[in-house]
């Protein structure tokens, strides 16, 4: 038997503001907002890694998200992806948003959770295995 795959710490962090559009009429972040951040994020990690192709074959097939504290329209934020483990057709992610001090409104961690994505390149929805330049840059 042979021993598991170690995936290497991999993230990325993505920096903006809470828009006007991001909130609701009790004046903080709608929850839909923070899955806006991850994929955000996630663009960001892709980039930096040089992947192309990803998006449009990356499905989500699970997404957990712990709602921990209110962001607020204009507050900075901060949305840190981590792969946590890369898999044969599969990637678990997990994520942090951060909102900084603003205006009377104390900061910190406004939401955290898990994300999993598999590899879907046709119709048919069948997971098929990570391309080997896409893994490369996942652990190269």
């Amino acid at each position: 038997m042979s021993a598991p795959e170690e995936t290497p710490r991999v993230s990325a962090t993505y920096r903006t503001r809470i828009g006007w559009s991001d909130t609701d009429a009790s004046g903080h972040y709608h929850n839909s907002t923070i899955i806006r951040l991850v994929e955000a994020a996630e663009a960001v990690l892709v980039r930096e890694r040089g992947i192309t192709g990803w998006f449009g074959v990356i499905p989500r097939v699970r997404q957990e998200i712990d709602y921990e504290g209110r962001l607020w329209f204009d507050q900075p934020v901060a949305c840190e992806l981590v792969l946590e483990r890369l898999g044969r057709t599969s990637m678990s992610f997990t994520f942090e948003v951060w909102g900084e001090d603003f205006e009377g409104h104390g900061g910190g961690r406004a939401a955290s959770g898990r994300l999993v994505v598999v590899h879907a390149p046709d119709l048919s929805g069948r997971a098929e295995p990570w391309p080997a330049e896409w893994r490369e840059a996942f652990t190269g």
